[in-house]
Formats: structure tokens, sequence, C-alpha cells
């Protein structure tokens, strides 16, 4: 907990005032080794995606020997491209971060054009055959595995019911935008339904944004008005609509990316009753593990690493008023899930293929 308080003091450290799109960190005394930029490709305080990355090169600036940047590029895209050159041109960094597959495009022909600077692309993967790009990590995560679980979870506790919400209630799913990430945490979570409750009713809807919580609150307003008992969100801060609507309607809402039960906890007690878990994709502790394998020369550049339930690359977040009450067989069931998954039993259903 003293960990988890440290990092949000951090943050809001990092959120006030963001006139400017950079943040320095350097929090370690002594020598520094590496010099990390993170460009994030939208802004801090989607309380998601964005702020785990954030959270992870903070960490990292805070126990390893590195100085660290974050620059956020906005929610304009065409600025994106000369935001990230401008970061690899300088010289200033040995390692520049990157995530979503938005970006893998720049990241490719800039890892051509810098053949001295290493890039860690997270959440996607460049195409190595065909850019070669020996300087860049891909970090992938099989968040079709954790949303499978949530799934699960989601459709076992609809079969039982929730109090106020009645046995038998359906379920929902809130996605930010229809590309492959997003349609792979669908496709977990739909998986895991069908084999929990396979009649269970489910309404799926994208918002077409990441960053429009008033889009992810009336989606979510209009599934609860059609029976759902909980929805899913993988939407970036449009999720943070989602949950609002869950506390008014006095429903359920499962998280994505960061323990967000453990983000109202304090200030929005209400709001955080209603959060079931989260999903989360530990792009933080990826990201810290990434940093600290380069500074050990041990990370491996020109490949690609795919983290799941069995690396601890994704999971549920462990504690909520729901998760501490789950009964025992409940829990049980939830964790032969899990160890079927990791032993290759239950085949989760993915939006890549084979490619996970």
């Amino acid at each position: 907990m003293a960990a988890r308080g440290a990092w949000l003091v951090l943050l809001a450290a990092l959120l006030y005032g963001l006139n400017g799109i950079a943040h320095s960190l350097d929090t370690r005394a002594g020598g520094t080794r590496l010099r990390v930029a993170l460009f994030v490709n939208g802004t801090l305080g989607d309380k998601s995606f964005f702020d785990a990355a954030a959270r992870g090169v903070g960490t990292a600036a805070a126990q390893l020997p590195l100085t660290a940047r974050i620059v956020e590029g906005g929610t304009d895209p065409s600025r994106w491209q000369a935001a990230l050159t401008d970061l690899a041109d300088s010289g200033d960094y040995d390692v520049v971060i990157a995530g979503t597959f938005t970006m893998v495009p720049y990241v490719e022909s800039l890892a051509a054009r810098f053949p001295a600077t290493r890039f860690i692309v997270y959440d996607a993967t460049v195409d190595y055959a065909r850019c070669g790009c020996r300087n860049v990590y891909s970090m992938r995560f099989r968040q079709n595995e954790g949303a499978y679980l949530a799934g699960f979870l989601a459709a076992r506790l609809m079969r039982r019911g929730l109090p106020g919400v009645p046995a038998g209630s359906g379920a929902g799913i809130v996605g930010g935008m229809q590309f492959p990430v997003i349609e792979d945490f669908i496709a977990g979570f739909t998986g895991g339904v069908r084999a929990a409750a396979p009649g269970l009713p489910l309404q799926t809807q994208y918002a077409n944004a990441f960053s429009d919580p008033a889009a992810g609150k009336e989606i979510a307003r209009i599934q609860y008005g059609r029976g759902a008992g909980v929805i899913f969100h993988a939407a970036g801060a449009t999720g943070q609509g989602v949950n609002e609507a869950a506390e008014e309607a006095r429903r359920y809402a499962i998280g994505v990316d960061m323990d967000q039960y453990a983000l109202y906890q304090a200030q929005h007690p209400a709001r955080a009753k209603a959060i079931v878990t989260s999903v989360l994709k530990d792009v933080d502790v990826g990201l810290v593990r990434a940093l600290r394998l380069t500074l050990d020369g041990k990370l491996a550049y020109g490949q690609v690493e795919s983290l799941g339930l069995k690396e601890g690359g994704v999971r549920l977040a462990p504690h909520s008023a729901v998760m501490d009450a789950l009964p025992a067989d409940l829990r049980a069931e939830l964790d032969v899930q899990r160890d079927a998954i990791v032993a290759g039993r239950v085949k989760v259903p993915t939006a890549f293929g084979g490619a996970q």
C-alpha cells in the first residue's frame, strides 16, 4: 500500500497543471547509466493504459540508475510522428518508449534512421521481417487470457446475483475502438462468459473513443437499462464513464489496465464498491523489467515477447468488496480456469488467431 501511495503522489504531481507536455523524472540519487523517454500518444490521467505506462517509467526512475522524461503527444494524431522523431533525433535518450499499434510505423522508420538508439514498443510489435529493427524490443500481452477470467467470473456472478442485481442478469462490454488489441479483450471476455454461462445475454458496443467518459457513460446507461448487471470496459479514459454509470445505476463494472477499485477506494468509495475487479495488463511491471534488463545488457532487442498469465503479464485485480466476499467454491473455480489456461488445457479465443 505504501508503494501504491507513493506512486499516486508522483502521478498527482505529474498531472498538476498539465500546461506543458513533458515531465522529467529523476528520483534516484547517484550516477545515471541510462536516459529514457516515454512518448504517450495521448494524455495522462486516463486511470488506465497510459497511466500504467507512466507508472512503470516512474518506478524505474525511482529504483534504477536512469533518468526519464514523459512526453504527452496529445489527442491529435497528426502531431505524433513529429514529436516522436524529435525525441529520437535529439540524441538525449538511449531508449525511447512508445506504445499501441498506431506508433508502430513511426518506430519502424526511426529505428532504421537512428540505429544507435534503442526503442521499446509495448502492446504492439514491429514487423521484424520488413524493417530489421534489431534495436527494437516489442512487448505484447495476452490480454485475452485476463479478460477470459473476467468474463467467466462475471457470468458466474450474474447467474448467482449480486447485491442490487437479480440472478440471471446479463453482461455488457464497452470497447474503445475496433482494433486488434481491444478486439482481443472482447474475444477473451466473451469466451469466458460463454464457458461459464452459454446462454447469458451479452451486449457489446464500441465508443469510438478512448478519452470520452460521457460516451462511455451513455453506452453503459443503455446497457444497464437493457438488463446488464455488470459491464466490462476496455476503453481507456472512456471507461471512467462506465464506472460512473455503474455507481449511479447500482450495478457493477469491471475495469482494465489499472486496479480501478484501488484508485477509487479512498476518494470515491461508492464508485469503488461498484468495481468487481480489473483486468490488469501490467504494462508498468513489463516496462520496469525491460529497463532493468536493458541496464544488464540482457533485453532481447530485435525480438518480440508475449506476456500472459503464465509470465505474470496479465491478471485480475485480487481485491474489491466483491472479490473479498467471493464464495470459496467460485474462487476455486476461477483458480481452476486460470491453471487450465497456463497449462494449455483451455484455449482462450483471441483476435490474433495463432499470433499471440
